[in-house]
């Protein structure tokens, strides 16, 4: 049977070359044969285990899990999927209780108001709903506000938002977006123990944006002044990242999945 490189193997899978590269670094897929000039050349073998790859992947298992899946005979991708069906089955079962609370309030004969005893289940159904926690905002504390919601817009490409102040003109809320999500930016309070990384000197936590090219983002992000710290790299989780400094010191990484 004829053998194919590894270009040819990445269009037809819809992966980068980077990737393949990456699953042969960790021993997911390794090419069953090389040319003399030393490329990549991938057997029938190879292509159906890569096909078993995309379709776990499919189920949402981890590359490491993937692995353990397809080397190790005792593990179970059973097992795995019915882990995976129970926790399915109990989102379903909370969805349909609510559904059945709902249908039972609506239908009441009584007023347009439902009792309070019907209210108290609604409610309490909703708390069992895995759903109900809808949208999370995480926010930011910065020395000089401002210029940190500049610095996050003009320099890391975030998406610029609102940016509120006081009569006198000090910045006292900002928003920038990133993707789905969106992030507020919160002056230092020392009742609340806010402060920035520029004043404590360490950065506590970080934030982790989705980008399309991690490597044109870091380039893109130097040229304009961005501190980095962390090069473009493969990491065993199964994510390429690099990790950057904002104007304040706050740490901040932008990733792609390998897949």
């Amino acid at each position: 049977m004829a053998a194919h490189r590894i270009g040819e193997l990445a269009e037809a899978a819809g992966l980068t070359v980077r990737t393949l590269h990456y699953y042969e670094e960790i021993g997911l897929l390794v090419a069953s044969d090389r040319t003399e000039a030393g490329h990549r050349l991938y057997s029938q073998a190879d292509l159906e285990r890569l096909y078993r790859i995309r379709l776990l992947r499919r189920f949402g298992l981890a590359l490491d899990e993937i692995g353990r899946a397809l080397d190790d005979p005792a593990w179970s991708l059973r097992a795995a999927m019915s882990r995976h069906l129970g926790a399915v089955e109990e989102q379903l079962r909370a969805a349909t209780r609510l559904r059945d609370r709902l249908v039972r309030v609506v239908g009441s004969d009584g007023a347009d108001a439902p009792l309070d005893a019907e209210m108290l289940g609604l409610l309490e159904e909703m708390t069992m709903f895995a759903t109900t926690m809808q949208r999370r905002i995480s926010f930011l504390v910065y020395r000089d506000l401002e210029a940190a919601y500049g610095f996050l817009a003009e320099v890391f490409g975030l998406g610029p938002g609102r940016l509120d102040r006081t009569a006198e003109g000090r910045a006292v809320h900002g928003e920038v977006h990133a993707g789905d999500g969106v992030i507020w930016l919160h002056g230092e309070d020392p009742d609340f123990g806010l402060a920035s990384p520029a004043t404590i000197g360490a950065a506590t936590s970080g934030v982790a944006v989705l980008v399309d090219d991690v490597d044109a983002h870091c380039e893109r992000t130097r040229a304009a002044g961005a501190t980095i710290v962390q090069e473009p790299v493969d990491q065993p989780y199964g994510y390429r990242i690099y990790s950057a400094r904002d104007n304040e010191g706050g740490l901040w990484s932008f990733m792609k999945p390998l897949d």
